[in-house]
């Protein structure tokens, strides 16, 4: 194999998965004695030195073991949710925590036993410097 040769075969076994269910990359699997991922670089190898361009090697493993073989979801028809979806779910969930805490932030402050109202602004500052000097902090 040479230099050029070398570098498409890295690129391509890391697009690809050991079907042997460890679900690593192809060229990462560490499986000791792992026919599996043996087999595939040796296929890898094979339509590296035939000039496969790299769509033909690529469909020839989801042919031969199925669309999981592929590291990364294509983006073309109902693969895009893979894509799509963790974005939608993180806006969803920032969108839900905004909602919460301003609905936490516009509630009524609740009203005292006896129709108290809690003190706030002006009232508070007001009792706070009382206590301070009430107590010589």
């Amino acid at each position: 194999m040479g230099a050029g040769d070398e570098a498409r075969f890295k690129k391509l076994g890391h697009q690809l998965m050991c079907v042997c269910g460890c679900n690593q990359i192809l060229l990462e699997c560490n499986h000791v004695g792992c026919s599996y991922s043996d087999r595939m670089r040796g296929e890898l190898v094979e339509a590296t030195d035939r000039g496969d361009n790299d769509d033909l090697t690529l469909q020839s493993f989801v042919q031969k073991y199925g669309p999981t073989v592929i590291a990364v979801p294509t983006v073309t028809g109902f693969n895009i949710v893979a894509w799509i979806m963790p974005f939608m779910v993180l806006l969803a969930g920032t969108a839900l925590a905004v909602y919460v805490v301003r609905s936490w932030r516009e509630r009524p402050i609740p009203a005292l036993p006896g129709g108290i109202r809690p003190a706030t602004g002006a009232d508070l500052d007001k009792y706070r410097e009382q206590a301070r000097s009430e107590t010589d902090l």
